[in-house]
């Protein structure tokens, strides 16, 4: 897996939290999104579940809004593409150094943010989700998740079980299901408050089992991928990656002009991947993905 030399900066990884995230697969940082831009994000997500639940079928967004079918019936639980929702606080998160700091230092500075989404429960909404990664590729890059939570997640009522270290290689997810059932060896719970975030490896194995009565909780999702490790892999070619670094000079100038008072991040990629907007904004915040990075789930209709 390539490394990342840095002048440790303002809210850059130290060197021994990169060396934790590699051994473990995840980090956590707390308390790392307060203030008003966590309230602003909390706002958006309650909008965000409100639209989509009043979306019709005619609405431009509507297969961006994901539903699946609990007993209850059908229920949401994803909203995709968060920048054309009507809400620029999701632009001002990725343009804030909290985020950019952090890609930079486990993708260095080519990183480009491939996914950006809100995965929730709602309240009484407890469904399992089965043991799984996200994404499995050849590990000579890193591929990560920021995770914001905008919700307490706690232990008995749904926080998210991580197996510390299974990030190395593909695991049989159903295999871990059938011979540990959620105790298997070294899981740990991340138990998370209002702007907590959780690094996580696409790779390293987590889920959460079936709780009753759970209270709304919400999560936001933003995946960095460095360039070269786009390029060289797939599954997009480099006309996407240069779209989709796009949205980190428009998230740059959103945060700076909500907290021009604010500390800034200094964004220095490579030349060749320096992008600037193009003017086209309805384009530019919503680049969407023809393809995705296989995963190992025990059963994909089961993973929210």
């Amino acid at each position: 897996m390539s490394t990342v030399a840095l002048d440790l900066k303002p809210y850059h990884l130290t060197s021994e939290q990169v060396a934790a995230f590699d051994r473990d697969g995840f980090l956590i940082l707390r308390n790392w999104i307060t203030g008003d831009l966590l309230t602003r994000l909390q706002e958006a997500g309650h909008q965000w579940i409100s639209d989509g639940l009043s979306a019709s079928p005619d609405n431009p967004w509507f297969g961006d809004y994901n539903f699946a079918k609990r007993e209850q019936g059908e229920v949401m639980f994803r909203v995709d593409y968060l920048h054309d929702k009507g809400h620029r606080a999701s632009l001002d998160l990725l343009g804030c150094p909290q985020v950019l700091g952090v890609a930079e230092s486990l993708c260095g500075p080519n990183f480009v943010p491939t996914y950006e989404s809100m995965v929730f429960k709602q309240e009484g909404d407890g469904e399992v989700i089965r043991w799984h990664q996200d994404a499995v590729h050849p590990r000579r890059w890193r591929i990560f998740n920021f995770d914001l939570y905008l919700d307490a997640s706690k232990k008995g009522a749904g926080a998210l079980r991580v197996i510390p270290g299974s990030q190395i290689q593909k695991l049989d997810a159903c295999r871990l299901e059938q011979e540990h059932g959620w105790d298997a060896p070294g899981v740990i719970h991340a138990e998370m408050e209002p702007g907590d975030v959780l690094l996580h490896d696409v790779m390293v194995v987590h889920g959460s089992e079936r709780t009753l009565g759970n209270r709304l909780r919400r999560t936001i999702y933003y995946e960095f991928r460095a360039a070269e490790q786009i390029i060289s892999e797939g599954p997009w070619d480099r006309e996407w990656v240069d779209k989709r670094m796009r949205l980190v000079p428009l998230g740059l100038r959103a945060y700076q002009e909500s907290y021009p008072d604010a500390l800034q991040f200094e964004w220095q990629p490579s030349p060749e991947f320096r992008q600037a907007a193009d003017g086209d904004l309805e384009a530019e915040l919503k680049v969407a993905h023809v393809v995705h990075t296989n995963g190992s789930f025990c059963s994909a209709g089961s993973v929210v």
